[in-house]
């Protein structure tokens, strides 16, 4: 169910899920109290829910809806300070995943935006059981972190150094995770890079919130900025990031290349980059998430000497990609996420 005040928005939206073929709109509704009147009946398996909407907000929409008819909800919303503040909201209320709004007059960022809504429903149709097995199939192709980086194939022999570095990747159900992880590292933890899959302009917000309760420095990433000791840099959202070396120092830099795995940051192209650059000096984390992003990019930080590790399937809200990086054999250790802080920090002491 599709639920928008803007006539357009629903046209748009409906003909971007009705294209892929294990998607279907059942309804659509112009305000939540004409949604709440649907539900009974339409019973969806899914909403997509604007959050700035007459008669009733959508996050007091959510608050009742997560008491009456617990569902899965993606909120869709326009890239804006005050809604990035009002997605978080709803995020702590319960909805399961944040998509920008498409901008209906760019047509390179409509079909990005149909690729990431579509995964998007998707990812939160796993969340919970279903009762039909969706149909999953692929919207368009996936490029590989080699459209953005290459990796040698005779990768150069990096030294391991007391500088170390930990790349964290996350999607569905990341932005908990990710703050369950920082909010237990102590301020002399290593840099910390983060790739979470949001939206622009969500992830300053996201950051700052972070920054605001935890004992490190959290912040957006720029290009070319060092990453310290006590700092943890989450990607722009509709930008990649990577590590690199200037120097004696890891500092990161920040891509605008195309969709890789569908996403932009992309895991794969932040883990690839850790181990081109890290090698052992680097940890690498997967938690929660729908897809693979990230499983090839972490078995490329094992293979360079990282130590990774993976989140445990009792513990994400969608256990795909740490899934899929435990079938390559791409992780050194599966843990519970309240586990995995206590022990990056055991193995971080450890001489």
């Amino acid at each position: 169910m599709i639920v928008d005040d803007s006539a357009l928005v629903r046209q748009t939206l409906s003909q971007i899920l009705n294209h892929d073929p294990g998607i279907e709109v059942i309804a659509t509704a112009a305000d939540p109290i004409f949604a709440a009147q649907k539900i009974s009946k339409a019973r969806p398996d899914v909403i997509t829910l604007d959050l700035e909407m007459p008669r009733m907000n959508g996050l007091t929409f959510l608050k009742k809806l997560m008491a009456s008819y617990p569902v899965p909800v993606v909120v869709i919303s326009s890239l804006t300070t005050n809604s990035a503040e009002l997605t978080f909201k709803a995020l702590e209320y319960g909805a399961i995943e944040v998509i920008a709004k498409p901008r209906l007059a760019n047509k390179a960022f409509f079909e990005e935006s149909g690729v990431l809504i579509c995964d998007a429903v998707k990812a939160a149709a796993q969340v919970n059981i279903r009762r039909h097995k969706p149909v999953y199939t692929k919207i368009s192709p996936k490029l590989t972190a080699d459209s953005i980086l290459s990796l040698s194939p005779n990768p150069v022999q990096i030294k391991e150094t007391t500088d170390k570095i930990i790349a964290i990747g996350a999607s569905t159900g990341g932005t908990s995770a990710i703050q369950t992880f920082l909010e237990s590292m102590p301020p002399d933890c290593p840099g910390i890079v983060i790739v979470q899959h949001m939206p622009e302009v969500f992830t300053k917000s996201f950051a700052e919130r972070l920054n605001s309760i935890c004992r490190i420095q959290v912040k957006e990433g720029t290009h070319g900025e060092s990453i310290a000791v006590g700092k943890a840099i989450i990607a722009p959202g509709n930008k990649h990031i990577m590590i690199n070396k200037s120097g004696a120092r890891y500092i990161v830099e920040i891509n605008e290349g195309p969709l890789v795995n569908r996403h932009r940051p992309s895991v794969d192209v932040l883990f690839r980059s850790a181990a081109k650059f890290a090698g052992q000096n680097a940890m690498g984390i997967i938690l929660t998430g729908m897809g693979d992003d990230g499983a090839r990019g972490l078995l490329e930080m094992r293979q360079a000497g990282s130590y990774t590790i993976a989140q445990d399937e009792a513990s994400c809200i969608v256990y795909g990609m740490p899934k899929a990086a435990v079938n390559l054999n791409a992780v050194c250790t599966v843990l519970s996420l309240d586990k995995i802080s206590g022990h990056v920090c055991q193995k971080l002491n450890q001489p």
